[in-house]
């Protein structure tokens, strides 16, 4: 049950932020050249995820490879842009077809970017299957078009990994994929085995589910393939830095990584609107390394005992003494 770290972030994480109130957002647009660099000035950040079609204006392959390069980075996945403007009625679950196969050509297009760049994934982010008001959608169609679309995808590309990252809400008011367990049911309805699940940490709190709960469950199915760590406040995604609200549980999560001997990149998704982006992901970094320490000072026998007793006060003794040095 040794650790293996290995850390990686978003490219996102580099990018600059607008909202509906600040509109002219938190600072100048940044190209995709640019976040690498950012990306690059990490501590122990080895690998990005990167956005299709490339952010911040027109780039080559062939520059995004030179800049990976000087920076020392690798591609873990590419994240098809299939939540933009155009899909804003869905991406497998919209209505015109012709949209529909859009998205999958999108998708294929990321899938080729995977091969070029020796990535391990492609990761789908479905944010606008859904819906939004009472009787707006037939349930069986649109949950029947939320698998087929996954199945066409990986079925054309058997060679790669799919990864399905699941989200309650935003920008839909209900996500077609919006917890581990829907998430899991369309998976082992379509019975494919190059796609899994990427458990967002903060999706997870976001969604009432206890993350090390969830992160069992999918490795439980054989379907963990990726994670995402970041914090938030419970009543919405805020993306902060992993580790600054819920500690105990982000500890826990990775317990129960390392109890199952789960291997992947501990990555960041953060969005640090007003923060540095660098800072932000030291920090986070530093507090992950700080995590993976306590999980080798836990007493575990002491710890597997309290949980067969089911003893709330000595499980939770255990664990902040090993993160926290209290009793």
């Amino acid at each position: 049950m040794s650790s293996n770290l290995k850390f990686g972030a978003g490219i996102w994480h580099f990018a600059t932020y607008v909202d509906r109130y600040a509109t002219d957002g938190y600072g100048p647009k940044r190209s995709l050249l640019e976040m690498i660099d950012l990306a690059g000035q990490v501590d122990d950040l080895s690998v990005v995820d990167i956005n299709y079609p490339f952010p911040g204006g027109n780039v080559s392959v062939a520059e995004v490879k030179a800049a990976l390069t000087k920076n020392n980075l690798s591609v873990i996945g590419i994240t098809p842009e299939i939540y933009t403007r155009q899909f804003s009625k869905g991406a497998f679950t919209n209505p015109d077809p012709a949209v529909r196969k859009l998205a999958e050509d999108l998708i294929n297009e990321a899938a080729d970017m995977v091969r070029e760049l020796g990535a391990e994934y492609v990761k789908l982010w479905p944010g606008q299957d859904g819906w939004d008001y009472p009787f707006q959608v037939d349930h069986h169609e649109l949950w029947h078009l939320s698998m087929a679309g996954l199945t066409n995808v990986a079925k054309q590309n058997p060679d790669l990994k799919f990864v399905v990252e699941y989200k309650p809400r935003e920008p839909r008011n209900h996500m077609s994929y919006d917890s581990m367990t829907r998430t899991l049911l369309a998976l082992e309805k379509i019975n494919l085995p190059n796609i899994g699940v990427l458990l967002d940490f903060g999706h997870a709190l976001y969604g009432g589910e206890s993350p090390a709960d969830s992160a069992q469950l999918a490795i439980d199915y054989g379907r963990l393939f990726g994670m995402d760590v970041n914090d938030n406040l419970r009543s919405w995604d805020d993306d902060m830095i992993a580790g600054s609200v819920h500690p105990i549980e982000l500890m826990e999560f990775f317990y129960v990584l390392r109890k199952n001997n789960w291997h992947g990149v501990w990555q960041l998704d953060q969005f640090p609107f007003r923060e540095d982006c660098v800072a932000a992901a030291n920090s986070a970094i530093s507090f992950l390394k700080h995590i993976d320490s306590a999980l080798d000072r836990m007493d575990w026998d002491g710890l597997k005992e309290a949980q067969k007793q089911q003893d709330a006060v000595a499980a939770i003794n255990i664990a902040r003494e090993a993160l926290f040095g209290l009793l």
